[in-house]
């Protein structure tokens, strides 16, 4: 059957599918109402991206189809309180940033006078960071290396000394390492510097993270490798030098370098005993100033280091991860 137009046109039977492109292009300005109401009420801001979005594919869609009109209405409405949705938050949360409260925090906390008289004492304590972090890597890769050699010895006793020391250790905060190490060698005669104990301190605590970070690689090896290298006459420890050590670090120098970034900021901690680092700076500062815009000085210290080691370690795994 054909049915005539107004034009007096035949025109073939209209398709099955008709219906359903109309009902799905409705539904997509009904949704854009419903976020729009949503925008207003129970979903700011996302509502009201959603609704201009919404709304914008309907009107598109409406007048290339030429749909009914109630559908581009509904749109309209749509987008309306969508913008609505935008426009009254950001109006709010101009005149609440012009209230009083607002003005005495951004005064207290991001003071650009006080922050520029800052960064140069901070960028100096900065570096006593940087030093005393290095210093206590390296000294925490050889014991935890060392360590953890000795956690997977075959002598039973020398495994069971290490399980204690590094169950021990990591069961004890490390602020409360650092003060016993600090004061508590005082007392026995060994007067060691705030330094030197911040070293001491965080080596003995990270050590024994480490040592179960170099275990894990080590015995992720095949057995087979050492194996191997036995029977090609190699002792125990040329086979553990040569064979298998390069493999496992190898594989672990990821989770080493996130404790690392990790032992960065933990450096703030030795500020109990007063060295002067970065965040004890900051802290004298603040008693100084007294405002605490230097303790976001800090926050921008430790960023500055720490943001590019992460892209480093990230660059490294996705390197290491194309090469296996």
């Amino acid at each position: 059957m054909k049915r005539r137009t107004h034009n007096g046109e035949e025109a073939g039977e209209p398709s099955a599918l008709e219906p359903q492109i109309q009902v799905r292009r409705c539904r997509k300005a009904t949704a854009s109402l419903v976020f729009g109401i949503g925008a207003l009420s129970f979903l700011p801001g996302v509502g009201a991206v959603l609704a201009i979005v919404y709304g914008a594919l309907a009107k598109r869609e409406i007048k290339r189809d030429e749909l009914e009109l109630r559908g581009s209405k509904w749109a309209t409405a749509g987008i309306t309180l969508g913008i609505l949705g935008i426009v009254l938050p950001l109006a709010a949360l101009v005149l609440y940033l012009g209230s009083d409260k607002v003005k005495d925090f951004f005064r207290e906390f991001f003071n650009l006078k006080v922050l520029r008289e800052s960064m140069p004492y901070l960028l100096r304590g900065l570096l006593v960071t940087i030093r005393l972090a290095a210093v206590s890597e390296v000294c925490i890769l050889f014991l935890g290396l060392i360590v953890a050699l000795v956690r997977i010895s075959r002598v039973k006793i020398f495994r069971a000394a290490a399980a204690v020391y590094i169950d021990v250790v990591r069961g004890i905060p490390l602020i409360l390492q650092i003060v016993i190490i600090y004061f508590g060698l005082g007392h026995l005669g060994l007067n060691l510097d705030r330094f030197t104990a911040g070293v001491l301190a965080l080596t003995i605590c990270y050590a024994a993270y480490e040592a179960e970070i170099f275990r894990a690689g080590i015995e992720s090896i095949h057995k087979g490798q050492m194996e191997a290298a036995r029977s090609l006459g190699m002792g125990y420890l040329k086979s553990m030098r040569y064979i298998v050590l390069p493999q496992a670090v190898r594989r672990v120098i990821p989770p080493l370098s996130n404790e690392f970034i990790a032992l960065l900021k933990d450096t703030a901690l030795v500020s109990v005993i007063s060295l002067s680092e970065v965040f004890q700076r900051g802290r004298e500062l603040m008693g100084w100033k007294a405002n605490v815009t230097p303790l976001v000085g800090v926050a921008l210290c430790y960023l500055i280091i720490t943001i590019p080691l992460m892209r480093l370690v990230q660059y490294v795994e996705k390197g290491l991860a194309k090469t296996d």
